[in-house]
């Protein structure tokens, strides 16, 4: 039975801040499925829906399919978010790490200033965030290489109107035609752009100017972009990212499970098992490193870059 004193911590949690989003986005989401289907019930809406049908067509040039590079990419970039989100909720909610971690003072290292003690937390956080950046160097270069770039920007004003039309028929459940190994529809085009050409740069850059690395002595720097500005946009940044994974996980699961999950991790177009046991265990490997990652086993690995103390 819930007592009154584990109600009161509760509240004092940073969890209940976030308890009155459920009830409004349910709200919403009930409001916005109804104009939908009073906007698909008239004229104008249907022939709105028929002149744009939800996809932006691609150049002829544009590749069809998953190169393999790219569902190893989704995968150790899923792995690395894991963590990344992780430790940077446990870096705004704890209020006494149970570590300390002080970097080695050597090599190329070595500074003037002596190494600032940080939270074994935010030494994971930076850690997981320089693996995730160098992955997504990895990720930019392949994708304009191989021109995979033409399936999440924008090349033409069509991809407005069209992503309306999808977020319509998302919302009054009568959903888009679905073939993402052709072709995104709008929406998702537009969402995917913003994911890797907003959200994720904005996350790095805010992400830096809050590190222990970033230049103090840089007045004018600084001025131009201060810590609180940077504070203020790194957490929404990283609810956007978590709000994305959700929606995401959900509409590849509801939308044609078998095929979406192959041309996620197994780079086919074909309607088998394999892309979901491959799923299935990643997501056996991110549940482990998870479990694994305790206080013990961070102390093991943190204490071959530096000294980790309790205090």
């Amino acid at each position: 039975m819930t007592t009154a004193k584990q109600l009161a911590t509760f509240r004092e949690s940073a969890w209940f801040k976030l308890v009155w989003i459920v009830p409004t986005a349910i709200v919403l989401v009930f409001a916005t499925g109804v104009a939908a289907q009073l906007f698909r019930s008239r004229e104008a809406g249907l022939n709105f829906l028929t002149t744009y049908p939800g996809e932006a067509h691609l150049p002829e040039w544009a590749p069809v399919g998953f190169p393999a590079w790219l569902a190893w990419q989704h995968g150790i970039n899923a792995l690395l978010m894991v963590f990344v989100i992780k430790s940077g909720w446990q870096i705004r909610t704890t209020q006494r790490p149970a570590l300390y971690f002080t970097r080695n003072n050597i090599g190329i290292l070595r500074s003037k200033r002596a190494p600032k003690k940080i939270s074994i937390n935010l030494w994971l956080h930076i850690v997981t965030d320089t693996l995730w950046v160098l992955n997504g160097i990895v990720f930019y270069v392949l994708l304009f290489v191989t021109a995979q770039w033409t399936r999440i920007v924008p090349i033409s004003w069509d991809v407005v109107p069209n992503a309306l039309s999808a977020g319509i028929q998302y919302a009054s459940l009568n959903w888009p035609t679905e073939d993402g190994w052709v072709n995104y529809n709008s929406l998702q085009l537009l969402t995917y752009f913003t994911i890797v050409f907003i959200v994720a740069p904005l996350s790095i850059l805010t992400g830096l100017r809050m590190s222990p690395s970033w230049p103090q002595n840089a007045t004018w720097l600084n001025k131009a972009f201060p810590i609180e500005v940077a504070r203020a946009m790194h957490f929404p940044l990283m609810l956007a990212f978590a709000g994305f994974i959700v929606v995401h996980v959900a509409l590849v699961l509801a939308t044609g499970a078998l095929r979406n999950l192959n041309h996620m991790y197994a780079a086919s177009d074909a309607t088998n098992w394999l892309g979901f046991w491959i799923f299935v265990a990643s997501v056996v490997v991110m549940a482990g490193a998870w479990l694994a990652l305790k206080p013990i086993s961070l102390r093991l690995i943190a204490s071959t870059m530096g000294k980790v103390t309790r205090n």
